[in-house]
This record gives structure tokens, sequence and C-alpha cells, in this order.
């Protein structure tokens, strides 16, 4: 039960943040005024998959191993810049894991 509730609530942030990011990089949201949020979810998005891989690797090892390798990109996206194609991609290399472990969550 733990490690489904750190799973979701760890892929509602990830999925928060991509959002908020693709509305800014379509413009369709400008965030001058609250450029902070963005970094708010990264930031959040990364303590909670680290919590999530950690209740894993604890309660349910295969989702956590699953998930682990989610944590490399997040580290490396202050360093990829934000500005081309890069911050973007890194962004999204993620989400195959989260979708792996909630299937692993489920089988």
């Amino acid at each position: 039960m733990i490690v489904g509730a750190a799973l979701a609530v760890a892929s509602v942030s990830y999925l928060a943040s991509i959002a908020l990011g693709m509305l800014v990089a379509t413009r369709r949201v400008d965030s001058s005024r609250f450029h902070w949020l963005h970094h708010a979810l990264y930031t959040s998005t990364f303590v909670l998959a680290a919590a999530a891989v950690a209740a894993g690797l604890w309660r349910e090892p295969r989702v956590g191993w699953v998930l682990l390798p989610a944590l490399v990109p997040f580290a490396l996206i202050p360093f990829v810049g934000t500005h081309g194609v890069r911050h973007p991609i890194t962004g999204l290399v993620p989400a195959p894991f989260y979708l792996a472990a909630a299937v692993a969550l489920l089988a």
C-alpha cells in the first residue's frame, strides 16, 4: 500500500511538472511571475521519486528497481540547460520508468 501511494504521489508531481513545462514552452502560460513554480515541482518530483524508489526497494523491490533509473535524468536535468531540446528530452526520459513501475506494482 505504501509503495502504491508513494508511486502515485510521485507520478502526480512528475505529471504536473511536465504539464507546466509544456505550457510554458508552447507559450500558453507566461510563468514570468511564478517561474519558481517549475523549480519547486522539479524538486518535489525528484524527492518524491527518490522516496518512491526507497519505499519500493523496502517493500516491493521489483518496483523500486524498475523506478530507480528515473533518478538519473532527474539528477542530470540541472546540467543540461533550459533552452534547446536537451531539457525536455531529459525531462521525459523518466516517463517509461514510471509506467513500468506502475505495471510492476500491479503484477
